[in-house]
């Protein structure tokens, strides 16, 4: 059974649990760009520039240019043919799958994130190397000539990778749309952190969207759908977009203003992450992968270890409360080569 516990501040490298400190190895601000005093300051420069909140709708007469700037950059960074941003990855996600669902057949590979979701129904706890294996014989067996694929970049719960080699030998008789959610990729994989889009774009004969939340690694309430303009506009034409509440501005103008920020952090993430892989690389209990700061364990006991010895990690169970646990050790930017070296000597005396 998972150990709640609970706090009333923001964790960083540390948090303060019944007066003692401990360090923190969990969440999913990998950049640690909520503790972040620069970017924070470029935030509260964009606070002042265009106020706490934008309220009012995309689609009104009055455009704020951030926005169309902050979407110029995500297509050029990303080399897509254009981005949208939306105020949230979940948002991002269900308007995605919604405005889909009457356009195709929907395959879904094991374990998508809840966000691309139509119903509960959609979700089950498989292999991702079996699923893309019976996939050419699976889609063969369809009438359909519509078919829509949702798949995760990755799986960042059993810190596993992602193959996409499968992709070029789908049927090019069908019309086939690949929708890939690379929220937990974006902004620490790819050239510069520019996630997993470059990497799927050769394949010509399918439709793509790469969609992610841009609230992991960078630290942005928001989300942002990357794909080809005739598609992105007719998002933007559908009433599920108009009708919804863009990101609040002064994030987007933070996002610009730190893209060397993002970048330095990176770097010192992957510091931190080749430093406790040399130090467990000769143990068995984690899954792992290279540059990604995820580090998997089936032996959920280490959480109370650490918890019992000032070190806090990821264990709960997902998606739902009644599903299994999953346990975790995720490395941030934020944490000191002091912080790894208490980590990795207290696993080294929990596998001893």
């Amino acid at each position: 059974m998972n150990e709640v516990v609970h706090i009333d501040h923001l964790p960083g490298r540390t948090l303060t649990v019944e007066g003692k400190e401990h360090l923190y190895f969990s969440g999913t601000s990998y950049l640690g760009m909520a503790r972040n005093e620069a970017f924070q300051k470029h935030l509260l420069e964009g606070i002042r520039l265009y106020g706490s909140n934008y309220s009012s709708s995309r689609i009104s007469n009055l455009k704020l240019q951030i926005f169309e700037e902050s979407e110029a950059y995500l297509a050029q960074f990303t080399g897509a043919e254009t981005a949208l941003t939306m105020s949230s990855g979940f948002l991002t996600g269900q308007m995605v799958v919604r405005l889909l669902e009457n356009k195709g057949r929907f395959l879904y590979a094991p374990r998508t994130h809840p966000a691309l979701w139509r119903t509960q129904a959609d979700f089950y706890d498989g292999s991702f190397n079996t699923w893309v294996a019976t996939l050419p014989e699976t889609i063969g067996t369809f009438p359909e000539n519509d078919l829509i694929l949702i798949t995760n970049s990755l799986d960042p719960l059993l810190a596993q990778p992602y193959d996409f080699s499968w992709v070029a030998h789908l049927p090019a008789s069908k019309s086939i749309t690949l929708v890939v959610d690379d929220s937990h990729g974006f902004g620490v994989l790819g050239k510069e952190g520019a996630g997993i889009f470059s990497k799927l774009q050769p394949y010509t004969n399918i439709r793509l969207l790469v969609l992610s939340s841009l609230g992991k690694a960078f630290g942005i309430p928001g989300g942002v759908i990357l794909g080809e303009k005739e598609t992105i506009d007719q998002f933007k034409a559908n009433p599920f977009f108009g009708g919804s509440s863009p990101v609040i501005p002064a994030y987007l103008y933070a996002f610009l203003q730190s893209k060397a920020i993002y970048q330095q952090e990176r770097e010192r993430l992957f510091q931190n992450i080749q430093l406790f892989t040399s130090h467990i690389a000769g143990l068995s209990i984690f899954d792992y992968f290279s540059r990604y700061p995820v580090y998997y364990t089936r032996q959920h006991q280490l959480c109370t270890y650490l918890k019992d010895n000032g070190v806090l990690i990821s264990s709960f169970p997902y998606p739902s409360p009644q599903d299994d646990l999953i346990t975790r050790v995720i490395i941030s930017s934020l944490h000191t080569e002091e912080d790894i070296h208490t980590l990795a000597k207290l696993i080294e005396e929990f596998s001893s």
